[in-house]
């Protein structure tokens, strides 16, 4: 029982969020406030190694659904909020930046989980939860060309190593998109239709979000919709600039197996269940159906630090290279990487301009981790 209501935690997240909108005035932050909180208890406590003990697919599955349609809630709850009180500028930017956040933790995690499962409704639904990011198709971007081509030059996913966050992140968030058209638009034309046909799963989220919006506009006109707008994108540039941290450096040669390496694993206590295993699913990768709770932490494998202390360091790119990423890449190279993956490696420190850690190559183990 007690693994179960763990992840209730993220409820509690969504439920801050929303107590911050029922209290009005200054109250609106108190979503937002929970993000120097939970990095605050990823940095100081301990990690997680624990294997869940969960069966119960059921009860497992009701805090993931929570939080995945939590966003949509709050984004209510918010227009609602402009609706009964004129907020000032600083509370209307607190009520955009604890939405954003909650969009992303527990949101983004949550949807991800859903639109992974092997349940129809549940794939259904993740999928367009998705437009609180502003987006609603970026599941077939991560399930088409990320679990396919994830650590090779071919994955928007896995920043090249010199690569900073805010090179990364613009890059991120159009590509996903891009990537998305494009696959239902080809998915569309071998049916015999055209790419733009209103099949098209783009016209879908567009009638969403006019709906949406529609009712955010009765609520708080113009300004609230602005304000829910502005949220959902900086939800969907967070979620893109996350992904920074899951795979940053890592090589693989095209047409290789895909390998628990092949995956940073973050495993915070709060990080782990706030993200429903999203940062500790090395496993995912090798089986993307597999539900959170069975994911398994891999001590073997290289851990770097609480994804949200990662995100703060990689805001000073000369501080993440020095201090988190630089000496985990050297390590990777050296105990994991295979001679090909070495080589990939190689060129890309050059190119960055890297030290050249591959000088004494020739005394390096020649094969990777067993397992791994």
């Amino acid at each position: 029982m007690k693994d179960y209501l763990k992840y209730y935690a993220a409820t509690l997240l969504i439920g801050a969020g929303l107590a911050g909108f029922y209290l009005g005035g200054d109250w609106v932050w108190l979503g937002f406030a929970t993000f120097p909180l939970v990095t605050f208890i990823d940095f100081v406590f301990p990690r997680d190694y624990s294997v869940r003990k969960m069966t119960s697919a059921f009860w497992a599955s009701i805090p993931v659904w929570l939080g995945g349609l939590g966003p949509v809630v709050l984004f209510l709850a918010f227009g609602w909020r402009m609706h009964v009180e004129a907020l000032t500028g600083w509370q209307l930017f607190g009520g955009v930046m604890s939405s954003a956040w909650l969009a992303l933790v527990p949101g983004i995690a949550a949807q991800h989980e859903l639109f992974h499962s092997r349940d129809p409704l549940a794939r259904t639904v993740g999928r367009y939860a998705q437009f609180t990011l502003f987006d609603g198709m970026r599941d077939i971007e991560h399930v088409i060309y990320h679990h396919i081509d994830v650590s090779t030059p071919h994955d928007l996913s896995t920043a090249p190593r010199g690569t900073s966050i805010y090179k990364f992140t613009p890059k991120a968030v159009w590509g996903t998109i891009a990537y998305a058209l494009k696959a239902e638009s080809m998915a569309l034309r071998k049916r015999g239709l055209s790419g733009w046909n209103w099949r098209h799963r783009v016209w879908k989220i567009v009638a969403i979000q006019i709906v949406f919006q529609s009712i955010i506009f009765a609520m708080a006109g113009l300004t609230g919709v602005l304000c829910v707008l502005a949220a959902m994108f900086i939800a969907k540039t967070w979620t893109e600039s996350f992904s920074y941290f899951q795979h940053y450096g890592q090589t693989r040669v095209p047409g290789t197996p895909v390998g628990r390496r092949h995956v940073w694993n973050h495993l915070g206590v709060a990080t782990r269940v706030l993200g429903f295993e999203l940062t500790n699913h090395a496993d995912h990768h090798m089986n993307s159906y597999a539900p959170y709770y069975k994911l398994i932490p891999h001590r073997e494998g290289i851990e770097l630090p609480s994804v949200f202390v990662c995100f703060l360091a990689a805001l000073i790119p000369p501080l993440w290279e020095a201090t988190i990423i630089k000496p985990a890449l050297k390590r990777w190279d050296m105990e994991f990487a295979t001679p090909g993956e070495r080589k990939l490696a190689r060129e890309q420190n050059l190119a960055a301009g890297w030290e050249d850690w591959f000088e004494t190559e020739q005394n390096w183990p020649s094969q990777q981790t067993v397992g791994c």
